[in-house]
């Protein structure tokens, strides 16, 4: 992948330090990309070893190794990370700077906005990056693995080792095959059911949104079973199902509760639950986050894993995933001449910038932190 690039970036990828985050948004064949376009990359020592990606990795790539995250804030012209910054990477920040990260909505504080307002540092966050498809690429390829996982985790906490009902997902000749209910017929859900589908599970998949649930079922062949999920056809799969995926969300809102604590009650003993939208509430009512060092608790004999950052345990395939979607966007930057200049033409990279001049460019975000906002497209216009 070349390109002419206009302006050669300072580009910082600092180390992860939140509680069990091991993905990054560059692997060291992304690094070797943006090196041939001209575009310097430094690396914080060890930022990749969760990964498994090593230093010297890194280095062949062309990526300059940085001993301090402090260094790498003051040498990086654009940092790309995968959480939000730490209360000490605030203070690294430099003013003008450029910052692509999550933004993890549910435990943003004002706090955070303001020091980056003050320092008029443009912020895009992955959650709002939005194509011109209407998709949002980086969410849609964590919500792919998460639908994924969610089965193969199931699976294993099925098993005697995981004090679970000793039942393969798929049974054998002569013996039928386990029951999966899936709450939520989005991308999540549409990745556990082909994942449970290909273990070779009987699913189920419970929405209230008609049109997703055909969508659904014609993208399956109709290898799948549909239902409303209203109090009896709820009520009837839960008590049937040896397996519980929470994937009902809508974006940037809490989860619907489906799922009471006597329907969980009524579940058979050592069934599991996979809700896998904890980090918005959650859709069952038993269900509390846990992490990936403690994974899961039983409560009326239900064995429920509620980790918010799944993907984090598959992080080779994360990074790769983030990588494919990033490399892309950089080069785009780049080739523009600078994010400035960008945002003008780059309409995913607009889409996404929540802080742009020292003005908060979300609607959503200043209604909840009950702060001022300005469109973007304004501030680009008006040359600000």
């Amino acid at each position: 992948m070349k390109s002419n690039s206009e302006t050669s970036l300072k580009i910082g990828l600092p180390k992860e330090i939140s509680v069990d985050e091991r993905r990054l948004s560059l692997t060291p064949g992304g690094v070797s990309i943006l090196r041939a376009n001209n575009h310097e990359v430094y690396i914080e020592k060890e930022a990749g070893i969760d990964a498994h990606f090593t230093d010297q990795e890194y280095s062949d790539a062309g990526a300059e190794i940085l001993y301090s995250a402090e260094d790498l804030y003051k040498k990086s012209e654009l940092i790309v990370k995968v959480a939000p910054p730490s209360e000490e990477e605030q203070t690294w920040m430099q003013p003008n700077q450029t910052l692509i990260s999550a933004l993890h909505l549910g435990n943003m504080e004002v706090d955070f906005l303001k020091i980056l307002l003050e320092k008029g540092v443009t912020s895009i966050g992955y959650e709002y990056i939005m194509g011109d498809d209407s998709e949002f690429p980086i969410v849609r390829m964590m919500h792919e693995i998460t639908g994924s996982m969610a089965v193969q985790i199931a699976s294993h906490y099925m098993e005697n080792n995981s004090n679970g009902q000793g039942v393969m997902l798929g049974g054998i000749s002569g013996i039928p095959p386990a029951t999966v209910v899936i709450l939520g017929a989005g991308i999540i859900g549409e990745y556990a059911a082909r994942t449970a589908l290909g273990y070779g599970a009987q699913v189920f998949v419970m929405d209230n949104d008609l049109a997703q649930l055909r969508r659904l079922e014609n993208a399956l062949d109709r290898r799948v079973i549909t239902a409303t999920a209203n109090h009896q056809y709820l009520s009837s799969a839960i008590g049937y199902a040896d397996v519980v995926i929470g994937a009902a969300m809508t974006e940037g809102e809490r989860a619907p509760c489906l799922v009471t604590e006597p329907m969980v009650a009524n579940m058979k003993d050592r069934s599991v639950i996979v809700d896998t939208v904890i980090d918005q509430g959650g859709c069952v009512a038993t269900s509390v986050p846990t992490s990936h060092s403690d994974p899961v608790f039983t409560k009326h004999g239900v064995i429920h894993y509620c980790v918010p950052n799944i993907p984090s345990n598959v992080a080779r395939t994360a990074t790769h995933a983030l990588n494919n979607v990033m490399v892309p966007y950089l080069l785009a930057i780049g080739d523009a001449g600078g994010i400035r200049e960008c945002l003008w033409s780059n309409t995913a990279l607009r889409n996404g910038t929540y802080v742009y001049k020292k003005h908060l460019t979300k609607k959503t975000l200043a209604s909840q932190f009950h702060m001022p906002y300005r469109e973007i497209e304004m501030l680009i216009a008006s040359q600000i």
